[in-house]
Protein backbone atom coordinates (compact mmCIF):
# COMPACT_ATOMS: atom_id res chain seq x y z
CA UNK A 1 0.00 0.00 0.00
CA UNK A 2 1.58 3.61 -1.02
CA UNK A 3 -0.37 6.39 0.85
CA UNK A 4 0.90 10.15 -0.60
CA UNK A 5 1.68 12.43 2.00
CA UNK A 6 0.99 16.03 1.72
CA UNK A 7 4.37 16.95 2.91
CA UNK A 8 6.08 20.02 1.47
CA UNK A 9 9.73 19.46 1.75
CA UNK A 10 11.69 22.86 2.95
CA UNK A 11 15.30 24.34 1.67
CA UNK A 12 17.09 27.60 3.04
CA UNK A 13 16.91 30.45 0.70
CA UNK A 14 19.71 33.27 0.65
CA UNK A 15 18.62 34.55 4.35
CA UNK A 16 18.67 31.10 6.32
CA UNK A 17 14.81 31.22 6.32
CA UNK A 18 12.71 28.27 5.05
CA UNK A 19 10.78 28.60 1.65
CA UNK A 20 8.25 25.38 0.77
CA UNK A 21 9.39 23.58 -2.24
CA UNK A 22 5.89 22.45 -4.22
CA UNK A 23 7.97 20.44 -6.97
CA UNK A 24 7.66 17.04 -4.82
CA UNK A 25 5.10 14.85 -3.39
CA UNK A 26 6.13 12.73 -0.66
CA UNK A 27 5.06 9.37 0.02
CA UNK A 28 4.71 6.14 2.58
CA UNK A 29 5.38 3.13 2.20
CA UNK A 30 6.79 -0.55 3.80
CA UNK A 31 10.34 -0.37 4.01
CA UNK A 32 12.84 -3.06 3.47
CA UNK A 33 16.86 -3.74 3.96
CA UNK A 34 17.74 -1.45 1.21
CA UNK A 35 16.08 1.27 3.06
CA UNK A 36 17.90 0.37 6.23
CA UNK A 37 20.57 2.79 6.33
CA UNK A 38 18.34 5.59 5.65
CA UNK A 39 16.25 4.93 8.71
CA UNK A 40 19.04 4.23 10.95
CA UNK A 41 19.58 7.63 11.10
CA UNK A 42 16.63 8.66 11.76
CA UNK A 43 15.92 6.03 14.32
CA UNK A 44 19.47 7.18 16.02
CA UNK A 45 17.57 10.61 16.21
CA UNK A 46 14.68 9.17 17.67
CA UNK A 47 16.75 7.39 20.48
CA UNK A 48 18.65 10.27 21.23
CA UNK A 49 15.24 12.39 21.60
CA UNK A 50 14.57 9.77 24.65
CA UNK A 51 17.79 10.26 26.00
CA UNK A 52 19.97 7.50 24.21
CA UNK A 53 23.60 8.23 23.65
CA UNK A 54 24.23 8.08 19.55
CA UNK A 55 24.85 4.70 18.24
CA UNK A 56 23.91 4.73 14.67
CA UNK A 57 26.05 1.37 14.07
CA UNK A 58 23.92 -0.31 16.54
CA UNK A 59 20.52 1.26 15.43
CA UNK A 60 21.31 0.36 11.81
CA UNK A 61 22.40 -3.27 12.92
CA UNK A 62 18.92 -3.32 15.47
CA UNK A 63 16.60 -2.39 12.58
CA UNK A 64 18.24 -5.30 9.99
CA UNK A 65 18.10 -7.72 12.64
CA UNK A 66 14.18 -6.93 12.96
CA UNK A 67 13.49 -7.11 9.55
CA UNK A 68 15.68 -9.83 8.64
CA UNK A 69 13.92 -11.92 11.15
CA UNK A 70 10.60 -10.42 11.01
CA UNK A 71 10.20 -8.97 14.33
CA UNK A 72 8.88 -5.83 13.27
CA UNK A 73 7.29 -4.17 10.16
CA UNK A 74 8.71 -0.92 9.38
CA UNK A 75 7.27 2.06 7.51
CA UNK A 76 9.40 5.04 5.83
CA UNK A 77 8.04 8.60 4.59
CA UNK A 78 9.81 10.09 2.00
CA UNK A 79 9.37 13.26 -0.56
CA UNK A 80 9.39 10.85 -3.09
CA UNK A 81 9.33 7.36 -4.67
CA UNK A 82 12.51 8.05 -6.30
CA UNK A 83 15.57 5.71 -5.30
CA UNK A 84 17.49 8.25 -3.04
CA UNK A 85 14.49 10.91 -1.76
CA UNK A 86 15.02 11.99 1.49
CA UNK A 87 13.70 9.82 4.17
CA UNK A 88 11.50 12.19 6.58
CA UNK A 89 10.04 9.81 9.32
CA UNK A 90 9.26 6.38 10.04
CA UNK A 91 7.09 3.93 11.86
CA UNK A 92 8.12 0.81 13.41
CA UNK A 93 5.19 -2.11 14.39
CA UNK A 94 5.83 -5.14 16.63
CA UNK A 95 3.21 -7.16 16.50
CA UNK A 96 2.01 -9.38 19.72
CA UNK A 97 -1.70 -10.90 20.51
CA UNK A 98 -4.70 -10.09 22.80
CA UNK A 99 -5.29 -13.06 24.89
CA UNK A 100 -8.82 -12.08 26.04
CA UNK A 101 -10.29 -11.61 22.83
CA UNK A 102 -7.87 -13.96 20.88
CA UNK A 103 -6.63 -11.14 18.11
CA UNK A 104 -3.62 -9.92 17.12
CA UNK A 105 -2.46 -6.84 18.13
CA UNK A 106 -0.06 -3.99 16.80
CA UNK A 107 2.32 -1.78 18.93
CA UNK A 108 3.25 0.65 17.62
CA UNK A 109 6.96 1.06 19.31
CA UNK A 110 8.65 3.77 17.44
CA UNK A 111 7.12 6.89 15.13
CA UNK A 112 9.70 9.82 14.08
CA UNK A 113 9.67 13.02 11.85
CA UNK A 114 12.14 14.69 11.04
CA UNK A 115 11.82 18.45 13.03
CA UNK A 116 11.60 20.20 8.98
CA UNK A 117 8.69 17.92 8.11
CA UNK A 118 6.22 17.78 11.19
CA UNK A 119 3.31 19.37 11.07
CA UNK A 120 2.88 18.95 7.35
CA UNK A 121 1.28 15.42 7.49
CA UNK A 122 4.22 13.09 7.59
CA UNK A 123 3.62 11.21 11.33
CA UNK A 124 -0.44 11.35 10.36
CA UNK A 125 0.46 9.52 7.15
CA UNK A 126 2.46 6.96 9.36
CA UNK A 127 -0.59 6.64 11.81
CA UNK A 128 -2.40 6.19 8.19
CA UNK A 129 -0.26 3.46 7.00
CA UNK A 130 0.56 1.34 9.93
CA UNK A 131 -3.39 1.05 10.83
CA UNK A 132 -4.28 0.00 7.32
CA UNK A 133 -1.64 -2.54 7.61
CA UNK A 134 -2.84 -3.51 11.21
CA UNK A 135 -6.56 -3.87 9.20
CA UNK A 136 -5.08 -5.95 7.09
CA UNK A 137 -3.92 -8.41 9.39
CA UNK A 138 -7.24 -8.53 11.06
CA UNK A 139 -6.20 -6.65 14.16
CA UNK A 140 -8.29 -6.09 16.69
CA UNK A 141 -6.19 -2.55 17.57
CA UNK A 142 -2.67 -0.68 17.64
CA UNK A 143 -1.27 0.94 20.93
CA UNK A 144 1.38 3.02 21.38
CA UNK A 145 3.24 5.20 24.49
CA UNK A 146 4.53 8.28 24.32
CA UNK A 147 6.15 10.23 26.98
CA UNK A 148 3.84 11.97 29.12
CA UNK A 149 5.10 15.82 28.17
CA UNK A 150 5.23 15.05 24.83
CA UNK A 151 1.99 16.87 23.62
CA UNK A 152 2.88 17.51 20.11
CA UNK A 153 2.60 13.46 20.10
CA UNK A 154 -0.12 13.09 22.22
CA UNK A 155 -2.21 15.69 19.94
CA UNK A 156 -1.37 13.97 17.05
CA UNK A 157 -2.62 10.09 18.17
CA UNK A 158 -5.80 11.94 19.65
CA UNK A 159 -6.55 13.28 16.48
CA UNK A 160 -6.10 9.93 14.69
CA UNK A 161 -8.14 8.61 16.94
CA UNK A 162 -6.16 6.85 19.39
CA UNK A 163 -7.37 7.09 23.21
CA UNK A 164 -5.48 7.25 26.50
CA UNK A 165 -6.20 3.69 28.16
CA UNK A 166 -8.21 4.35 31.10
CA UNK A 167 -9.42 0.75 31.68
CA UNK A 168 -5.44 -0.64 32.38
CA UNK A 169 -2.63 0.61 34.66
CA UNK A 170 0.57 -0.55 32.53
CA UNK A 171 3.37 -1.73 34.80
CA UNK A 172 7.24 -1.99 33.90
CA UNK A 173 10.27 -4.48 35.26
CA UNK A 174 13.32 -2.99 35.05
CA UNK A 175 15.57 -6.01 34.42
CA UNK A 176 18.87 -3.88 33.84
CA UNK A 177 20.97 -3.60 36.44
CA UNK A 178 19.26 -5.28 39.26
Amino acid sequence: MVIELIIVPLSANWNGAFMMNLSTRPICRLADLSDIADIAVLFDAYRQFYGQTPDLAGAEAFLRTNLEKGFSVLYKAAESAEPGAAVLGFAQLYPTWSSISMKRVWTLNDLFVLPHARGRGAGRSLLEAAAGYARGTGAKGIELATATGNARARQLYEQAGYAEDTEFVHYFLNLEGL
